[in-house]
């Protein structure tokens, strides 16, 4: 059993990738190889139907399958283009769900990808156990994920400021503010993150700007960069009336925590460093 649990950790494990944003995503094609199938239009059939179990699940396909093209060499001096798909956890395990279950690999890897795709979840009775600052933390994952979907998606449709594009969304939540009014009033220090100092409720609220920012632009199909930049203001102001109708407080009036996540970060760090010493002298 154990060497079971050691060869899947390699096989999946190994070919996993971080990308610039520190978010993990595995190639197809490395996938493919891992399950040994040995043809690419096999492995791309797996992939078309994890893709409709994606779609079937309420999921956004382009949020775990992402298209891509590679150069691989393929003899002295030679190179040629190849398609390729990024894929997500979430991606991966569809498509060992869908593969040929009759390959022990494939087996491995559905044992894998269900509990590691299991341990990212996290149940509502799970949340509420969480202290104040560990939710803060999920919720600034979920938005440095969404973010990171988001600037995707306005990028297929014709965004090229990014700047200007986040802070239309600030701008409609916040009643007029950008990030840097955002940065001054919360009084942060030089290359502080304001997501990184905001509390659980004003990440919600920004989180589900977001959400549904990048909804409406794949819903409407916009396309041009003063349009999206309209729809991310439009739909921040909406959040905000939303907070306003229910009688919330407005996220400019939330208060800032006292330490930033990367002080907690840090402060976590050193406190396992130090309790590792103390274990080391005591053995």
């Amino acid at each position: 059993m154990n060497k079971i649990i050691e060869y899947d950790e390699i096989t999946f494990e190994s070919i996993k990738h971080i990308d610039e944003n520190g978010f993990e995503y595995w190639l197809a094609r490395e996938l493919m190889t891992a399950l040994e199938y040995k043809r690419w239009d096999k492995f791309c059939n797996v992939i078309e139907n994890a893709k409709t179990a994606c779609e079937k699940s309420n999921n956004i396909i382009s949020d775990h399958f992402s298209q891509v093209g590679r150069k691989v060499e393929i003899g002295s001096k030679t190179s040629r283009n190849i398609i390729d798909y990024k894929l997500s956890r979430y991606a991966c395990y569809l498509i060992v769900q869908n593969a040929d279950p009759r390959k022990e690999t494939v087996a491995l890897g559905q044992t894998y990808f269900a509990i590691q795709t299991r341990k990212q979840e996290i149940t509502e009775q799970e949340y509420d156990s969480l202290s104040d600052d560990e939710k803060r933390f999920y919720q600034r994952r979920l938005t440095k994920q969404g973010n990171y979907t988001l600037q995707k998606v306005a990028a297929s449709a014709g965004v090229k400021n990014m700047a200007e594009f986040h802070n239309a969304g600030y701008k409609g939540l916040y009643n007029g503010e950008t990030a840097d009014d955002i940065f001054k009033r919360k009084k942060l220090r030089y290359r502080e993150d304001i997501l990184d100092n905001m509390n659980e409720d004003e990440l919600v609220a920004n989180l589900f700007r977001i959400n549904q920012t990048k909804q409406k632009l794949l819903k409407d199909n916009v396309q041009g960069e003063k349009e999206a930049k309209d729809v991310h203001y439009e739909v921040g102001k909406k959040v905000r009336k939303a907070i306003a109708d229910i009688g919330g407080m407005m996220p400019e009036e939330m208060p800032t925590p006292k330490k930033s996540l990367k002080e907690l970060e840090k402060e976590k760090k050193q406190l396992e460093n130090k309790e590792k010493k103390i274990f080391e002298k005591i053995i």
